[in-house]
């Protein structure tokens, strides 16, 4: 049936991706779970063995490389075969059995930080500093500074011993809204359209006003029969950081978020302070947006469709990989057909399927390609910006495991969002030079608007919200479904302005939101947004020297904190003006 949305058993090969560079198959993540299981069993003895010496601490770090590298190898193949079809019973046995053995895995290794920050003063960092411990400086340095938050061996064995059931609330949330929930069908002029997360954008761009506001209030209905659990589960996933925060000792559940990063809470601060200050004008371009599309009212179900239609926004998969990689050509031949590979060979997993986690992510890993999910839809323009922005995060991932360590690799999500919206920059200049006439223009810098307006301003809304509702349970008040409406309802008003007309169901958006429930992570999409326009215009506007300050960028990886990658690459964002620029 036309609109139907296919199993994932019949999607064809080639729209999916190829996990075979992390393993070729099955029996083979079976073989390579089992040898996990297998080097947990020479940890003790490690263990055992450890204190002062160098060739002791070499050999401890190397071992403790080998076994996480394969421990990551395993958990992204288990994440990512999950992701792709929720409802598949072994993917989900496949994921819970990687759980229980890594979980078994890191509550054998708990005793390695508090050893090491127990060895005697200044012996580690002298080793650091060793040539023979090349591999392992940055770790040893990032290790020593949460010495403040570490706990005992055994204190720290029971935290690690749960860090399987602290996935509880996300993935019940995940399995209750992607697997479980019902969203039903649609008519449309073309039939029957099934409404699900991912088509539900889809929808809300139609220019048939009566169509958004059905699949609006359809869609909101079935997170309104589930939202005493959703508020429950989100409730639960709040309480638990903040205990992880005072059992370790922060201030704050934000202040713990925040420290791996070495970010300073008057950054967060600093961004909310700025774009309240900016309010005003989004409330201005919503009072435009009501002119423009001839409304009495303006209502939530409005916000999104394009009041500039261009005269055909369709594109092909295959066409958006070639805008994207045309639009990125000032970042280099290797740049570009690196990408191009991965985007038309095995990296990307293209569209909607059952069960299909919705959205869109990158997964890179140190071993594997960098691996994408979409969910591709060819009416959708926002679907070519995110290949490019996924694309981002994959080519960060590519330059970042070839220049660094195992141990010191992973860049922060703080920088990843830099190098993902830097990519839409150049996508929307490349179309926006392209273009055939004003009324192109004026649809492309509508949706650009958007799409910033997106970032900078909804993210920061979430970013507040998620502040609020963990300050309130830090200061011991209850987080009730009435209390998490009523703290969302007043950010919708406030960020929206007074143009705006609420559904009695709007606030339930606040209930929906997956990024919550990895906390105080939605902030950095607007404070790398910010930091990605300046780093664009650069490169754009300069030569050889922009270029290479931005691959010294992606390179780094883990190797720097992100505040410091960044003043590197040209940008300070302790300071405001970033902000304001963008």
């Amino acid at each position: 049936m036309k609109g139907e949305i296919p199993q994932r058993a019949d999607v064809p090969s080639k729209d999916r991706w190829d996990l075979a560079s992390l393993f070729p198959t099955e029996e083979a993540w079976e073989e390579a779970l089992k040898r996990l299981a297998s080097l947990q069993q020479g940890i003790s003895d490690i263990e055992e063995a450890f204190g002062p010496d160098k060739g002791i601490l070499l050999g401890t770090l190397s071992a403790f490389s080998e076994y996480s590298l394969l421990d990551e190898r395993l958990g992204y193949y288990a994440h990512l075969r999950l992701a792709e079809d929720g409802g598949d019973s072994s993917a989900r046995g496949r994921n819970a059995r990687y759980l229980s053995c890594s979980t078994a895995g890191q509550a054998a290794w708990a005793w390695l930080t508090p050893a090491m920050q127990a060895l005697p003063e200044g012996f580690a960092e002298t080793c650091a500093s060793s040539p023979e411990f090349a591999d392992y400086k940055v770790f040893i340095e990032k290790l020593l500074r949460f010495k403040p938050h570490v706990l005992s061996k055994s204190e720290e064995g029971i935290l690690a011993r749960q860090a399987e059931v602290n996935q509880t609330a996300q993935e019940c949330f995940g399995v209750l809204t992607n697997v479980d929930f019902d969203f039903g069908r649609i008519g449309t002029e073309s039939g029957q359209r099934a409404l699900s997360q991912s088509t539900f954008a889809s929808f809300m761009r139609n220019k048939d006003r009566s169509l958004r506001r059905k699949a609006y209030l359809r869609f909101y209905r079935e997170y309104d029969k589930h939202k005493h659990t959703l508020a429950s589960l989100y409730s639960g996933s709040v309480k638990l950081d903040i205990y992880q925060a005072k059992v370790r000792k922060y201030p704050s559940a934000r202040a713990m978020a925040l420290f791996p990063d070495k970010v300073s809470e008057s950054v967060y601060d600093n961004l909310v302070s700025t774009i309240r200050e900016n309010l005003p004008v989004l409330h201005e371009y919503y009072e435009l947006r009501k002119r423009a599309l001839g409304l009495d009212e303006l209502r939530h179900y409005d916000v999104y469709v394009p009041f500039v239609e261009a005269s055909d926004t369709r594109y092909s998969y295959e066409e958006a990989v070639r805008i994207t990689c045309a639009a990125l050509a000032p970042l280099g031949e290797e740049y570009v057909e690196t990408l191009r590979r991965g985007l038309e060979g095995g990296w990307v997993d293209r569209y909607e399927n059952k069960g299909k986690r919705s959205g869109a992510f990158s997964a890179g890993s140190f071993s594997g390609n960098p691996y994408i999910l979409l969910n591709y839809k060819e009416d959708v323009l926002r679907d070519l910006f995110t290949m490019a922005h996924e694309g981002g995060h994959s080519m960060h991932s590519w330059y970042s495991a070839r220049s660094n360590p195992f141990l010191s690799y992973s860049y922060t999500i703080f920088e990843a969002e830099v190098a993902s919206t830097f990519n839409e920059h150049l996508v929307f200049s490349y179309l926006y030079e392209r273009a055939k006439s004003p009324r192109e223009k004026a649809s492309l810098l509508s949706s650009r608007i958007d799409d910033s307006l997106a970032t900078l301003f909804r993210q920061t809304m979430f970013a507040e919200f998620e502040a609020r509702v963990h300050a309130m349970a830090e200061a011991g008040e209850a987080l009730t479904l009435e209390a998490l409406r009523a703290t969302y309802a007043e950010l919708l008003r406030d960020y929206f302005g007074p143009e705006l007309v609420f559904e009695r169901v709007s606030d339930l958006e606040g209930l929906r939101i997956p990024h919550f429930y990895n906390a105080f992570y939605v902030y950095k999409y607007a404070t790398g947004l910010a930091a990605s326009k300046a780093l664009a215009a650069g490169v754009l506007g300069g030569g050889e020297r922009e270029r290479e300050a931005y691959f010294a960028f992606l390179r780094s990886g883990g190797s720097r904190f992100p505040m410091e990658s960044l003043r590197l690459a040209g940008v300070d964002m302790e300071k405001p003006e970033p902000l304001r620029l963008a």
